[in-house]
C-alpha cells in the first residue's frame, strides 16, 4: 500500500511489544503489522515542522530560520539546565515556555547500551524511555520544574552516560546493570538543592520491543544523500527502524522530510 506524507517522531503504545505507528498526515501505518514485510521509502522534499516550506531541515524537523526562532527548539530543549521560566525570564515565548518547564520533571536513570542518566516530563512517560530505545527504567528523581531536574542531570552526568550508544543499542548488545544500586551509588553527587525529591518508592519499566532479529552491523540510511530505498522490515526499536540488511533507519533524526513509503 502506498503512503506520503511529512515524517514525524513515531507514536507509541506501551504494551508487550510496544506498538508502534507511522503519523503521515492523513495516514496510520501500524507498523508491528508490517514486520517481516517488504518495505520501500522515497525522498520527495522537505516540510519544516513549523513553516511547513520545502526548505532543507536543519535541525529537530525545523528548517535554519524556524529552529533559531521557533519556542519548540529552545536552548532549554537540549539543555534542561537553562530553563529559566521559574524566574519568570523569557527566552523565545515566555507561555509556552512556562507551560511546558512549570511541570513536573523526572529524572531517571535507564539501561538501554549502557546505564544513562536522562530528563523528561512526567507525562511523557514512558514513552521517553521507548524513544531511547531501553528496556528497562526507573525514576530517580521527581522535580517541580525543568531547571532542578536539569542541574542534577548535570551532576550527575559528570559521573554516568548521558548518552545512548546508538549501534549497540540496535545490536542488542547490553550491559545490564542493577539500576537501583547504580542510583545508591549517585546520590551522594546530587546538589543539595534537588536532594528531597528522590524517589523512595522506585518505579521500574521493563519494555519490550518488536523486534524479529537484531542486526549485527547497524549502518545509518541516509535518505538525503541515497533518496530511494527498499528492504524487508525485521523490526522496531527506539525511533529506528530495522532492516534484514543491516540498515537502521532514525525516524526522529529526519522529521521535516517529505516521503513516499510503499509497505
Amino acid at each position: 500500500m502506498l503512503y506520503q506524507g511529512v515524517l514525524k517522531k513515531m507514536l507509541t503504545e506501551e504494551a508487550k511489544p510496544i506498538q508502534y505507528f507511522l503519523n503521515l498526515d492523513e495516514d496510520f501505518i501500524h507498523l508491528n503489522q508490517k514486520i517481516n514485510s517488504a518495505f520501500s521509502i522515497k525522498f520527495l522534499k522537505y516540510q519544516c515542522l513549523n513553516c511547513g516550506k520545502n526548505k532543507k531541515i536543519y535541525r529537530q524537523g525545523f528548517c535554519y530560520s524556524c529552529f533559531g526562532e521557533t519556542p519548540r527548539a529552545g536552548e532549554w530543549i537540549m539543555h534542561p539546565e537553562k530553563s529559566k521560566a521559574h524566574l519568570n525570564e523569557e527566552d523565545r515565548d515566555l507561555a509556552f515556555e512556562k507551560e511546558m518547564q512549570l511541570q513536573p520533571h523526572i529524572v531517571y536513570l535507564a539501561n538501554s547500551s549502557n546505564v544513562k542518566v536522562g530528563v523528561t516530563r512526567k507525562k511523557q512517560l514512558p514513552t521517553r524511555w521507548i524513544d531511547q530505545g531501553a528496556h528497562e527504567a526507573l525514576i530517580f528523581l521527581e522535580t517541580p520544574n525543568r531547571y532542578l531536574a536539569g542541574i542534577a542531570e548535570v551532576a550527575l552526568k559528570k559521573h554516568i552516560a548521558d548518552k545512548t550508544n546508538w549501534r549497540k543499542m540496535l545490536k542488542n548488545d547490553i550491559d545490564d546493570k542493577n539500576l537501583e544500586d547504580i542510583k545508591a551509588g549517585l546520590v551522594q553527587y546530587l546538589p543539595e538543592e534537588v536532594r528531597a525529591y528522590v524517589q523512595e518508592n522506585e518505579i521500574e519499566k521493563e519494555l519490550v520491543f518488536p523486534v524479529e532479529k537484531y542486526p549485527m552491523k547497524p549502518t545509518s540510511l541516509n535518505l538525503e544523500k541515497n533518496p530511494t530505498y527498499q528492504g524487508k522490515l525485521i523490526g522496531v526499536k527506539g525511533q529506528y527502524l530495522l532492516f534484514e540488511d543491516n540498515r537502521v533507519f532514525n525516524v526522529r533524526n529526519n522529521e521535516g522530510l517529505y516521503v513516499e513509503i510503499n509497505v
